[in-house]
């Protein structure tokens, strides 16, 4: 299977989760192709069998560059014919689509838009979206380290860490050999 592996990484919590799934799916046999997302990236997305797709949370939609890719791909594909009405699925085709986020105030909540934001892309592609990952990671920044003790979480230093990367790995390997 030819997997797509897309994320946007700000602070590193995304690009340590990205590489897990990278790792662990190549394990399995799976060829992967592993991008940053960002408006110039053209990736022929129907050219591969599954995907994963991650970025941080910021003010509840993904990255930037993840929104530019989207958003950038989404029109090629529409002016190519195909993103069609009612959006038929195309066999075989199928997306995991996941997060990092903090959650200082409203915990999944604050992550649940940007899932769906990025998701969007794939449905209307026809690509079914087989399941939905959320994944605390801590503050990098000196303006908000202070919310890696003080939100809904607890004390999230250091996450994702090897307990969350575990996670990971288990549930890539749930999803691609089912």
């Amino acid at each position: 299977m030819r997997i797509l592996n897309l994320y946007h990484s700000q602070t590193g919590n995304t690009h340590k989760i990205a590489l897990r799934i990278a790792e662990t799916a190549r394990s399995l046999g799976h060829s992967v192709d592993t991008l940053q997302a960002a408006k110039e990236l053209e990736a022929d997305v129907l050219a591969y069998d599954f995907f994963f797709v991650g970025s941080g949370v910021y003010q509840w939609l993904p990255g930037k560059p993840m929104l530019d890719f989207l958003r950038a791909t989404r029109q090629r594909y529409s002016q190519e014919g195909h993103i069609r009405p009612c959006s038929p699925r195309l066999p075989g085709k199928h997306a995991v689509i996941y997060c990092t986020y903090g959650g200082v105030h409203t915990g999944i909540n604050e992550a649940v838009p940007a899932v769906k934001f990025c998701g969007q892309l794939f449905d209307h592609l026809g690509i079914t979206v087989l399941d939905e990952w959320y994944f605390i990671g801590d503050f990098k920044s000196d303006e908000f380290k202070s919310h890696n003790t003080g939100g809904r979480f607890g004390d999230i230093h250091g996450r994702p860490d090897e307990r969350d990367l575990k996670d990971v790995a288990e549930r890539v390997q749930a999803i691609l050999t089912v």
